[in-house]
C-alpha cells in the first residue's frame, strides 16, 4: 500500500468484559486469530483454515459479527476472515460462532490494512466493507478506509471477477466511495438500475448498524463491484 502509516482510529475497548466474555477472549479467540509473524512471505488465506475451503472472503470491520456469522453459516465451504479491533464485538461474534458450531471464520484484531498488505495476490474471492465510519468532518476524511491506496491493494489481493461489496448510510461518504472506485479503473460497478444499489440482495444479510440506521429514517446504499480481469485492465 502506498501509505506506509497505520493509524487505527476509533475504540478498541468499551466497558469491562464480563467473566464469560473474558474467558472467550482468553481461551477461544487465540485459536482463531491470524498471526502475521516476522516473515515477509505472502500469506495464502486458504491455508489459515483447518480444512479445505472453496474460496476465501474478507470482511473489514464486522462489528458484532451479524453479517459475518450469517455468511459463514450459509457458506460453510467458504473460509471467512473478519477484521475487527473492537474487543466487545469480537467476543460477541465468537460467542455466536460457538453457538452455531461454525469452524470457517478466522479473526484479525488490528488495522485491516496490515493484513491486506500480507495476503497473497489474487487470493480473495469476495470483500465486504459494510458501513465503515464515514468520518464526516473534512479534516478527518484522510481517516476513511476507502481510499486510492486501499483500493489498489484490494485489487491486487482479489482474484479476477471477485466481488467487492460496500454499504453506507452516509450520502457524503457514498459520493466519496463512488468517485474513488470510478477512478481506480480496477473495479466495474455492476448496477443496472436504481434498485440494484437501493436494496440488499437475498445473499446480503443485514447488520445491527443497518437496522438502526433504517429505524432512524436514514437510507442505506448497497454497492457491488466486480474486480476487472487483469488482461482487460486499461493500460
Amino acid at each position: 500500500m502506498a501509505d506506509a502509516r497505520r493509524i487505527l482510529y476509533g475504540r478498541r475497548r468499551g466497558r469491562k468484559l464480563r467473566d464469560g466474555q473474558q474467558a472467550l477472549l482468553d481461551d477461544v479467540v487465540p485459536g482463531l486469530e491470524i498471526a502475521l509473524g516476522p516473515s515477509s512471505r505472502p500469506i495464502e488465506p486458504a491455508a489459515l483454515f483447518g480444512r479445505p475451503v472453496r474460496e476465501v472472503w474478507l470482511e473489514v470491520g464486522f462489528g458484532a459479527g451479524e453479517h459475518l456469522l450469517a455468511q459463514a453459516a450459509a457458506n460453510r465451504d467458504v473460509g471467512l476472515i473478519g477484521c475487527e479491533p473492537y474487543v466487545t464485538g469480537v467476543v460477541r461474534m465468537v460467542r455466536g460462532l460457538r453457538e452455531a458450531g461454525l469452524d470457517n471464520i478466522r479473526i484479525w484484531r488490528d488495522d485491516a490494512r496490515l493484513l491486506i498488505d500480507r495476503l497473497a495476490d489474487g487470493s480473495l474471492a469476495r470483500v465486504f466493507v459494510l458501513f465503515p465510519d464515514p468520518w464526516p468532518k473534512s479534516r478527518h476524511h484522510k481517516r476513511r478506509f476507502v481510499s486510492a491506496p486501499v483500493l489498489e491493494r484490494l485489487a491486487a489481493v482479489m482474484r479476477d471477477d471477485a466481488e467487492l461489496r460496500v454499504a453506507t448510510d452516509d450520502r457524503g461518504y457514498l459520493v466519496w466511495i463512488l468517485a474513488h472506485l470510478w477512478r481506480s479503473e480496477r473495479f466495474a460497478w455492476t448496477a443496472r438500475a436504481p434498485s440494484d444499489w437501493r436494496r440488499r440482495t437475498s445473499d446480503w444479510p443485514a447488520t445491527r448498524y443497518e437496522r438502526k440506521a433504517c429505524e432512524q429514517g436514514r437510507s442505506c446504499f448497497y454497492l457491488r463491484y466486480r474486480r476487472r480481469p487483469r488482461a482487460s485492465r486499461p493500460p
